[in-house]
């Protein structure tokens, strides 16, 4: 969800570190508030971002152990800019804004863990269920295993 506060209370915030992340996109700034996230996981629920490079990198800086970063290509750049006019939320001087600097944002891609082409989104987002799956049967994120594995070392 997205919440809209005016740029005193994001500067506020911003010093006052209530961050994860923060950037400046297309002249819009996007931020994530830290409390809910962390409450979120503090129940064991997954957080799925939708942010940029510049983003992704302060969570790594923060989080580098609970963070598992997937890059999403688009299958071609004018397939990108057809899925951008498509969906109309941006002018067209937005999207030839967002198109010029798209090749910049594609070079991020080896940063991330994971990287998936959208050229079909029930395969994609199969791919990305799969890697959130994958990730969660990690050893070091299996909560209680080192108990399970004690006791049934010991019914032995």
């Amino acid at each position: 969800d997205y919440f809209f506060v005016d740029d005193a209370e994001f500067e506020r915030r911003l010093k006052r570190l209530d961050f994860l992340e923060h950037a400046k996109v297309f002249d819009h700034r996007y931020a994530t508030p830290e409390a809910p996230v962390s409450a979120a996981l503090a129940k064991g629920r997954d957080v799925l971002f939708d942010i940029d490079w510049q983003g992704t990198q302060q969570l790594r800086q923060r989080a580098r152990a609970d963070l598992v970063s997937v890059f999403v290509l688009p299958p071609s750049t004018k397939e990108l800019e057809k899925r951008l006019k498509t969906r109309a939320q941006d002018s067209a001087a937005v999207v030839a804004r967002r198109m010029s600097r798209a090749n910049d944002e594609i070079s991020h891609w080896a940063e991330y863990d994971y990287v998936v082409v959208n050229d079909d989104l029930a395969r994609c987002l199969d791919q990305i269920q799969s890697i959130l799956k994958s990730e969660r049967m990690r050893r070091e994120r299996q909560t209680g295993l080192v108990e399970f594995v004690r006791k049934l070392r010991k019914a032995d």
